[in-house]
Parts: structure tokens; sequence; C-alpha cells
């Protein structure tokens, strides 16, 4: 063969073509294993959720495989449809012609051109005069890394999250174990701590003159959420809210269940749902040089993340000031409910906290396959200075959404009308789903055997003898009983643990 011209694989040593195939297959095997594994512990451990979450993000990679495969296979066909010249104008270039011919774009596009017909083959169809492919052999491998990218950005970005947030959950464990002292307390002590952490909730929220105000205390908020997350007095007021509103012991494990719901929320945000799916591909449609879309949508994630702090803070000030109406224990007045919250629907700042982490990371896969692909010198770098800040207000947002806005939206959120299932742990929810199945086909069999025992009945003098008779009455008695005090036993270890 002539010098330069690429090997087939008819013409490459056998020994580089299988330690190519040894090194894929190994690092693919270490992955899918080390998933697995991770799979198994959270089943073990009865992580049901974040057992969810892992099978979502094992599907989003298993996603972007079949998005590798079918852009492989289909690329050489898709390059072959050619449409009019006329329809590529420079208008909808993501650099102009100016800043393509600064860094040398044409040389640089040959060359990446030789390399895709490498690994694709060359194609020996050309278009008629006046005629141009639709997507390029060159073009479809940079979009098809730029999906890679995405996909992987995305999944280290919802794996980060939950880590700071469960940090900053797994820091409230103490205020938690000083509120169990109270339920062994008589009551006259409990009412006099409540009137305390009452008073302290009250102060801290409802003792500025701008709360009174309707406007003002909008902005009041607005500033308090700089502070931190959540004080141990709005802990212990909204604890003692939740129990109270719910009609739970006052020993409930109040901090266990925001561990649960933190699970939860982690399984329901993980992947890329389609209308985040339409909301990159309406990015790269308007990312048309001299717009600068993607400087201005880096801020989009600052502006959402202070807005829904700001409406977190304003819920629990709302909390605070009904309480100024009344006198008494906070946990009694304290009046959790829907109005409360942004449409009457908590569930709205949970799908705003999904999409800012979701821009973050299509904001950082950008940068990356910025550098890999087009260099440093392309138009997408060429103002390193809006880069810089890009990236820097980009991992800000992301950092103080995860360790302070997320575990507070957690929170927060419980002071709802519903409660969610994780009120009860994941045993206690297989067992009442147990007894229900056992009791529902014990009582269909006793249905049947009931119906069934009709024409055996012989009538004496004074007594009835039954012969195969299955009284529905007792039959569903007995199974209730027997159920209830199994559901009893497990839901009473569950509201009622020992803190001993």
């Amino acid at each position: 063969m002539s010098e330069g011209e690429a090997r087939s694989l008819a013409e490459t040593p056998t020994w580089s073509v299988a330690t190519v195939m040894t090194g894929f297959v190994a690092v693919c095997f270490i992955v899918e294993r080390s998933i697995y594994r991770f799979g198994k512990w959270l089943k073990k451990t009865k992580r049901k959720a974040m057992l969810a979450a892992l099978e979502k993000v094992r599907e989003e990679l298993m996603l972007l495989g079949l998005i590798s495969l079918i852009l492989s296979q289909t690329s050489r066909w898709i390059s072959e449809i050619c449409v009019p010249s006329s329809l590529f104008t420079s208008r909808f270039y993501i650099c102009s012609e100016d800043d393509l011919e600064v860094v040398g774009g044409v040389n640089s596009l040959l060359n990446e051109t030789q390399l895709v017909k490498s690994i694709f083959g060359s194609s020996t169809h050309t278009c008629s005069e006046g005629h141009e492919p639709f997507v390029s052999l060159e073009g479809l491998e940079q979009l098809h890394r730029f999906l890679f990218v995405l996909g992987i950005t995305h999944v280290l970005y919802s794996f980060v999250t939950v880590v700071l947030s469960m940090i900053k959950i797994y820091s409230w464990t103490k205020w938690e174990n000083q509120a169990y002292p109270l339920s062994n307390e008589d009551l006259q002590a409990r009412r006099s701590k409540m009137l305390r952490r009452q008073s302290t909730f009250v102060f801290h929220h409802a003792s500025h003159p701008w709360s009174k105000n309707k406007i003002l205390i909008w902005m009041l908020c607005f500033v308090r959420q700089f502070k931190g997350s959540i004080a141990r007095s709005d802990y212990m007021a909204l604890r003692q809210g939740f129990i109270t509103y719910h009609k739970l012991p006052q020993s409930y494990d109040f901090h266990k269940y925001i561990v649960r719901s933190m699970d939860d929320y982690y399984s329901a945000s993980v992947g890329i749902s389609w209308p985040l799916w339409a909301y990159s591909i309406v990015c790269i449609f308007v990312n048309i040089h001299g717009l600068n879309i993607y400087f201005w949508l880096s801020f989009l994630p600052a502006i959402l993340v202070m807005l829904v702090g700001t409406e977190l803070q304003h819920v629990v000030a709302q909390l605070a000031l009904e309480v100024v109406e009344t006198v008494g224990p906070v946990g009694t007045h304290l009046k959790p409910r829907d109005d409360l919250f942004w449409f009457k629907n908590p569930d709205v700042l949970l799908w705003l906290i999904q999409f800012i982490s979701f821009q973050n990371a299509f904001e950082m896969a950008t940068f990356i396959w910025s550098m890999w692909q087009l260099g440093l010198h392309s138009c997408l770098m060429k103002n390193q200075f809006m880069v810089i800040i890009r990236l820097i207000c980009g991992l800000l947002v992301q950092f103080w959404c995860s360790y302070s806005t997320l575990p507070l939206n957690v929170i927060i959120t419980q002071m709802g009308s519903k409660c969610k299932k994780s009120l009860v742990s994941e045993y206690v929810r297989e067992s009442l789903h147990k007894w229900c199945k056992r009791v529902r086909r014990k009582t269909q069999l006793a249905r049947s055997l009931s119906v069934n025992s009709l024409d055996f009945t012989v009538d004496e003098t004074e007594e009835t003898l039954t012969v195969g008779t299955l009284s529905r009455t007792v039959s569903r008695t007995s199974l209730d009983d027997l159920g209830e005090t199994e559901a009893e036993a497990a839901v009473t270890d569950e509201l009622l643990p020992d803190h001993n």
C-alpha cells in the first residue's frame, strides 16, 4: 500500500487489533460491574429510591450508546443527502466566515474530514453542482461527540448534586437528636420549650418591619437566602409543624424522613427527560454567531436559583407571620398547605432545580466540546473573559444550588398539604404491601369456599352442620386481626423508634 494511505482491518496486524479490543472491553466491563455492584449494595440496604436513580443513569448511558451506534451506522447515508447550496448561508453559522478564516478553519476542516473518512470509510458519492451534503461526515462526528460529552457531564453533575445535598442534610442530625428529649418530658416542660422555640422562630422571620409589607417582604426574603440554608429554630419549628399536622408521635424521626424524601427527589431528577432534550435542541438551533446565546443563557441558572431561594424563604416567612396572630406552641399553629407555593404546587420548585442542574451541565459540556473540537482560538473561545465568567458563574451556582437551595427545598416542600410515601420507611411499606396481598388472597379464597359450601349443608333439629363452610365474617375478622397486628408492629417500629 502507498505511504500515507489508511490501512484497512484486513491489512492491520492482529496484535494491534486485539490490544485495542482488550482496552475497550476492559473499560466497559469495569464500568458495568461497578454499576452492578453499587446497585446490589443499594438493594441490600433497602435504598429503593437511589436504586431507581441508578437505573435511570444506566438508561441514560444506554441511550447515549444507542445514539452513538445509530450515528456511526447512518453517518454515511445522511451525508449523501444533498440539498441546494443556497440553504447554507453564513447567517446560521456558529462562527462567522471571518472568524473561520482567522483561525484557519478551512485547513482544520480538511484534516478533520480525512480523519473521519479513515474512521467511517471514504464515500464515493458527490453532490451535483449547486448542491451540498445535508450534514457532512465531520459535522456528524462532532455532533456525536457533543452528545456524548453532554450525557457524561450531566451524570457527573447529578452525582455531585446528591453528594453535596446529603452532606448538608446529614448535618441536621444533631438538631434531630436535640428534639428527642422533648418528647420524654412532662407537658409543662414541653410547652415552655416550644414557646421559646416559637419566639426564636418568629423573631428571625417576622420581627423585621418589612415583614408586614407584601412587596418589601420579597426583598427581605431575597437577602435572607444568602445567610444560610436553614437555622436550628427553623428546623425545629418545621419539624413540629409537620408532626402536628399529620398527627404523628413526638418521637417520630423527621430527619430520616427528610433523607428518604431526598432519595425520592434524586430518583425523579436523574436522567435527561424529553423536555430537556427539546430545550437542548432549541439551544443548538438558536446558537447563531452574533447573538452570544450561550453567554446569556449561562446567567439563567443564577436567576432561577435566586428566585427559588426567595420563594422558599417566603414560605417560611408566611408560616412565621401566621404564628404571630395566634398564641400557643408553634407546632399547633403552623398550617402546611399547597397555597403557600407557586401555582399551589410544591413540585414546581423541584422542576426548576432540575432545569438549573441541566443548564449548568449543558454549559460545561459546551465548553469542553468547544475546546476539544474547535480549539482554543475558535470563535466560541474568542472572548476569554466572557468564557471565564460563564464557567465561574455556572460552578458557583451549581454548588449553591446543591448545598443550600436543594436541601432547603426538600424540607420546606414538606409544608404542602400532602405527605409523601416516604413518611414510612421502605421496610414498613413492603410489610404493608405483603400484608394487603395476603389478606386479599385469603379473602378471595374464603369467598370461593363459602359459595361452594352452600350445596353441602345439612339441617338438623336445632343445629346446622355445615361441611366445608368457612364463615366469611369470621375469616375476614381473623385475617384482619392478624394483618393489623403485623402492620401495627411494623408501623410502631417506624413511628416509635428506640432512641436510647
